[in-house]
């Protein structure tokens, strides 16, 4: 699995930094791409310990986009 926690207000994806590993918000896909989450279990700590109800936060499943079960076909 690759999940990454995206702020359905701002745009922006929760992951852990590449150096230190403290969970930050960034603006591109490039730059979380280090921070990909590989289990729902962190998910959900992040999302506990980072997240407030105003980001909306949303998990988003790389290896789910471009299938059958891509996001854009789901209603």
């Amino acid at each position: 699995m690759r999940l990454l926690i995206q702020s359905k207000t701002t745009g922006k994806f929760l992951c852990p930094a590449l150096d230190g590993g403290q969970p930050v918000w960034v603006a591109s896909l490039r730059e979380a791409g280090g921070g990909v989450v590989s289990d729902i279990e962190t998910v959900n700590q992040l999302v506990e310990d980072n997240c407030d109800f105003e980001d909306m936060p949303q998990l988003i499943d790389l290896d789910r986009l471009g299938t059958e079960r891509d996001y854009s076909k789901s209603k």
